[in-house]
């Protein structure tokens, strides 16, 4: 591959951010990882790099459109080039509607939502001049409702139905567009601390070898929305 290919990955402290990292760094990749936590992503680009030196920490919050320019410009004027975007970053509040505060929901739209729009607005024009590709990670839970997920459900419908839609606006322009919804993945997500029990589960890795195969494809071709899931989920008494 182009060892030049460059991307950049939004949530990238931890998680399924950090497993797609790894993953793309092992194949080759420059990757850039940003999260809103300044400690937090220079740990794991420390750990990152352990792998590979190609990798470059930022400190982002999404939900806020300046930084995401920063971002993209810190990438660009470090490796002159941006292929690919992941937007990855997201935050999950579950609770019944009548339990659930403003300041939840803003929480949650905010990050979840506006900051995929904040992300792929700054990386635009520098992805519509690498004719790259941007990538979503959405969730099952932009088809499947659930109880408790008001909030988190209209937030990764809305990823989904923007991506798709933006994938209709950039074909023109040559770039590709992906949503990824997976279903339960090992990671640090709402809180939870991984374990051996989270073994049936997906791992951060395995949406990273999505990725990795989406890039890789003919260019002829687009899966332009992907749902995956564990294979054998445990089966309860």
């Amino acid at each position: 591959m182009d060892e030049k290919k460059v991307v950049y990955i939004t949530g990238g402290s931890k998680g399924i951010g950090k497993g797609m990292a790894r993953y793309l760094l092992e194949k080759g990749y420059k990757v850039a990882i940003s999260s809103r936590n300044a400690t937090e992503i220079e740990k794991a680009a420390a750990d990152l790099g352990k792998i590979k030196a190609d990798i470059l920490a930022i400190r982002s919050d999404v939900r806020k459109q300046e930084d995401e320019q920063h971002a993209v410009k810190t990438i660009m004027d470090k490796w002159g080039r941006l292929d690919v975007l992941i937007a990855n970053a997201g935050v999950g509040i579950f609770a019944p509607v009548e339990e659930l505060s403003y300041e939840q929901w803003n929480k949650v739209i905010d990050t979840n939502v506006t900051g995929v729009f904040n992300s792929v607005k700054a990386a635009l024009d520098a992805i519509k001049k690498s004719k790259g590709y941007i990538i979503t990670i959405a969730s099952l839970a932009g088809t499947n409702f659930s109880l408790k997920g008001t909030v988190y459900n209209a937030s990764k419908f809305a990823v989904v139905g923007f991506t798709q839609a933006l994938m209709l606006d950039l074909r023109q322009y040559d770039v590709k567009v992906t949503t990824i919804m997976p279903g339960s993945v090992t990671s640090n997500f709402n809180d939870h601390i991984p374990s051996a029990e989270d073994a049936w589960k997906l791992q951060p890795e395995d949406i990273g070898q999505i990725v990795y195969d989406l890039l890789k494809m003919n260019p002829r071709a687009l899966p332009s929305k992907i749902e995956v899931r564990p294979a054998k989920p445990p089966v309860k008494n």
